[in-house]
């Protein structure tokens, strides 16, 4: 597949450096020639010196035919342009584009064919909303991922020494669980090392669990694998741009929520927009505000800003000053594995939560949902079952007898409304949605060949 990234930002690279390691043809356009010198030295791509909406920048960068535009630059309105242009006078067959601002996305008729014809609309900004309101939800969890629109759920925890289950074997926890209750593990990351777990495996303390269950069965599952405090109640968020406004509109229906803003003309304005949180104008690394707030008795702190350096020391002072969980919006890829620690509970990277949400429209083989993890590293995927016996690998076997790819697990079924735990003698019926986490991004390309349909199949 020939695929046009616009734009050579941290997304933009991000999603080049993570499509090069596959089969694709990747060409990058970029404004900036530093850039894009960088990026050919480390990656095997092409790159393209123009402004991403000029129909000859487009040209040169193989418009005519790539199947796949990904436009990605800072700005909307060029992003916009481009899909228009790619639409207009190439007929590309897939156009995505990252919007932010929220008076576009407020007006989504804008986006349809006859206006702006962008395919997909990817909004950094709500996604990242979304994926920190998750983490809120679920106070253990590093990273919790929607699977058919959240019925279910693949949650990420770490295993601390006084969990239940540390120390023993993995197929203790279904006999731990109530009747009611069922749930996979579907990887374990111990040392930043893969592990696809079977009934033997022994969960050890601090290993990064990720198992699927049905939604409401999350917390039960948890205090299996932690021990749980009570829910998050206290909220409070540093920093009110976009994310932060949204996370207060959101949460306030049933948390007690502060918002901390240095600019106090925003302030007001976000102020105006909010019904009961309280709105401070101040830095929320003033070791006095904190204080004065109570942040011994929040129950989760959320640093927001657009500054690194900011998120990173007012989580670690409000983690220092009694801020039972710490959550970090870093921007840097590089920062985020190196900040999780004893004092940032979890670091959340727009890029890896923007780039999951690319890969979906990217991957082959009836691929409907697509989560990034461990820094790219891994991905969870829900895959269609499409076809029938004799055309389908999957369709008509059970889990035991299909041949998965080295490092993949499948975590469990999507069958209507009904959530199926993958055990070994589960049959895969047509049109189930089947989940499968994937540890070595190198077996992709495999999994898409397992769930294509071929009409000569036998």
């Amino acid at each position: 597949m020939q695929i046009i990234i616009l734009g050579a930002g941290q997304v933009g690279t991000g999603m080049a450096r993570s499509l090069s390691q596959e089969d694709f043809d990747i060409t990058v356009v970029d404004t900036d020639a530093v850039k894009l010198r960088e990026l050919q030295e480390k990656l095997d791509i092409r790159t393209v010196l123009g402004h991403a909406a000029h129909p000859q920048t487009l040209i040169r960068a193989g418009i005519e035919d790539a199947e796949l535009l990904i436009a990605l630059t800072n700005s909307d309105e060029t992003n916009m342009v481009a899909c228009q242009v790619a639409y207009s006078l190439f007929n590309t067959p897939t156009k995505v584009a990252r919007v932010r601002a929220a008076d576009y996305l407020a007006h989504p008729e804008l986006f349809k064919r006859e206006h702006a014809p962008i395919d997909v609309l990817i909004s950094p900004e709500a996604l990242v909303t979304d994926h920190i309101q998750h983490l809120i939800e679920y106070p253990g969890a590093l990273q919790v991922l929607d699977f058919a629109d959240g019925r279910a759920r693949l949650v990420g925890t770490r295993a601390y020494y006084d969990g239940p289950l540390v120390g023993h074997e993995l197929r203790e926890l279904r006999e731990k669980l109530p009747d009611s209750v069922d749930a996979r593990v579907a990887a374990i990351f111990r040392n930043d090392e893969p592990i696809i777990p079977k009934g033997d495996t022994v969960i050890e303390v601090d290993d990064i669990v990720y198992f699927l269950a049905a939604h409401d069965d999350i917390p039960v599952v948890m205090r299996e694998l932690r021990r749980m405090g009570g829910p998050a109640n206290r909220i409070m968020l540093a920093g009110g741009g976009n994310i932060g406004a949204a996370l207060a509109r959101r949460l306030e229906r049933t948390h007690h929520v502060k918002l901390v803003e240095r600019d106090a003309a925003r302030a007001e304005i976000i102020a105006e927009d909010v019904d009961t949180t309280i709105v401070l104008v101040g830095d929320c690394a003033d070791e006095d505000l904190l204080h004065e707030e109570g942040i011994d008795e929040i129950d989760v702190f959320c640093a927001l800003t657009n500054d690194d350096e900011a998120n990173i020391l007012s989580s670690m002072l409000a983690k220092r000053m009694g801020a039972d969980k710490v959550i970090t919006l870093i921007n840097r890829p590089a920062y985020v594995d190196l900040v999780e620690s004893d004092r940032i509970d979890v670091a959340v990277s727009p890029q890896q939560v923007t780039i999951g949400a690319l890969l979906t429209h990217i991957r082959r083989g009836h691929m409907v949902r697509v989560h990034s993890l461990r820094g790219g590293a891994a991905e969870a995927i829900e895959a269609v079952a499409h076809g029938r016996p004799g055309q389908s690998k999957v369709v008509g076997r059970r889990i035991e007898e299909i041949d998965l790819p080295p490092d993949t697990s499948i975590g469990g079924i999507i069958r209507g409304e009904d959530v199926i735990i993958a055990h070994h003698d589960v049959m895969i019926e047509p049109d189930d949605h089947v989940i499968l986490f994937v540890a070595d991004q190198r077996q992709i390309r495999r999994v898409e060949k397992l769930f294509a349909v071929d009409a000569m199949f036998v």
